[in-house]
């Protein structure tokens, strides 16, 4: 393919400037919250911003503006489902046991649970869910195999891959 074939990046200003209202109504209407939708507007163009490829060749500029907005909005409900299950199990804990954690130690975890949610995004579904089911969950290989659908020797990939995954972006965030 030769530099007059290649695609040309769709200019970031044009993208914003023709788009950027139409995406907050958007997501205003989906989400019934002007402030909600603002956020999830500037973490679109970010993302964008951040992905090195994303503005080459690009033809239907709404179209994919929506599909990385309902990508991260599907990001931040994985999150809030991981927080809101600490949440239930911390309630359970607390009932059973006499004390219960401070304040502190459960913004440290959540935290921690917000820090492997981003470390995990970008992987394949099943190798996250795997992950989640294995360290968070503690099932064993057998268990996420059943529960997924798939062998256990494909689990054992599955672990690997999200190890490597959070292993880079790891070393990627490390000053």
């Amino acid at each position: 393919m030769s530099a007059a074939d290649s695609p040309s990046p769709y200019p970031l200003e044009v993208l914003y400037s023709e788009h950027h209202g139409w995406l907050f109504n958007w997501l205003r209407r989906k989400l019934r919250c002007s402030h909600s939708a603002a956020d999830l507007v500037q973490d679109t163009f970010v993302r964008i911003l951040a992905s090195r490829d994303a503005l080459l060749g690009m033809r239907e500029p709404r179209a994919y503006l929506s599909t990385t907005a309902r990508r991260l909005l599907i990001d931040k409900a994985r999150r809030q489902q991981i927080e809101d299950a600490y949440l239930a199990e911390l309630a359970l804990t607390a009932q059973v046991l006499d004390g219960h954690q401070s304040p502190e130690r459960i913004l440290l975890t959540l935290e921690a649970l917000e820090q492997i949610a981003f470390l995990l995004e970008g992987l394949h579904p099943k190798a996250r869910q795997a992950f989640v089911d294995y360290y968070l969950d503690e099932l064993s290989q057998t268990q996420i195999a059943e529960r997924l659908q798939i062998s256990s020797r494909m689990v054992r990939k599955y672990l690997a891959q999200a190890l490597v995954h959070c292993h880079q972006a790891l070393d990627y965030d490390a000053p």
